[in-house]
């Protein structure tokens, strides 16, 4: 495999991986390319996570990931940032309740596809769900919601909440769908069953089609300017004519025309044909 040299430490060898040894063997194990994530960030966050774990290298906590599944889990979901809240960034929501979902529906007699795109532990879906419902029975609401973290997204069907990740979002969201059970807040099985949880990893697998908004919010930030080139690319494929893009506070996309999109509001892009 990728062996490298050997250090005598303590009784036994340990095998001296590098980085890029590390990024090889976890793409054949996960099927997570690391280098399409910036380096100094994610070097750094794997380390730290290495460290805190007591291991003494790449290689040795390599061989506890292929042993301990927990272990492994905790990995992917400390490798895919999960940090998310309700209603992130109010200003923004509010403009996607106001204007941007009315357009959509406007003249529209079909249900909208609406994609969440790394929807981590199911705040962003929910809250579309939320919003629509201020113009659409639940009948006439479906949202595919998708990270590449399996423990992120069963969080995200579980539905419970602490109190710090509902902090922005309205009052009266939560007084109608939310019951609070102990130190936790439970989301309404109504809006729950509007959103439909799968895996996927951006990076690799395909994109739905034909989507009339696609919300992918604080996750490119984190990619190298190579995947997110492609990536606005698959997003413009999977957009239809006059689709939006919505995306996070810190990833205003510079020169959006050179990927088809016009800019038509702060962090909203719409496919131009």
């Amino acid at each position: 495999m990728y062996l490298t040299k050997t250090n005598r430490r303590g009784r036994g060898f340990t095998m001296n991986w590098d980085y890029e040894d590390f990024k090889k063997a976890i793409l054949e194990l996960i099927n997570i390319n690391l280098s399409h994530y910036k380096e100094r960030q994610m070097k750094r966050r794997i380390n730290s996570l290495i460290n805190r774990n007591n291991y003494r290298g790449y290689y040795e906590y390599y061989q506890a990931l292929l042993k301990d599944k927990e272990l492994l889990n905790q990995f992917i979901d400390y490798l895919t940032i999960n940090v998310s809240e309700f209603y992130r960034n109010p200003g923004q929501w509010e403009i996607l309740k106001k204007e941007i979902i009315p357009k959509l529906l406007d003249g529209k007699s079909k249900q909208l596809k609406i994609w969440s795109a790394a929807c981590s532990t199911g705040e962003e879906p929910y809250t579309i769900v939320m919003i629509l419902r201020e113009y659409l029975p639940y009948d006439k609401i479906h949202i595919l919601a998708t990270d590449i973290d399996r423990e992120a997204i069963r969080k995200a069907k579980e539905g419970l909440y602490v109190e710090k990740s509902l902090e922005s979002l309205p009052q009266i969201y939560i007084k109608n769908y939310f019951t609070k059970e102990g130190n936790t807040y439970k989301i309404d099985a109504k809006i729950k069953s509007c959103v439909e949880f799968r895996h996927h990893n951006l990076l690799t697998d395909d994109f739905p089609k034909d989507c009339d908004l696609i919300v992918c919010r604080n996750v490119m930030i984190y990619f190298t300017e190579e995947a997110k080139i492609m990536l606005y690319k698959k997003f413009y494929d999977a957009l239809q004519n006059d689709g939006i893009l919505f995306v996070g506070s810190t990833e205003q996309i510079i020169f959006p025309q050179r990927y088809g999109f016009k800019s038509i509001h702060t962090f909203f892009y719409k496919k131009d044909i």
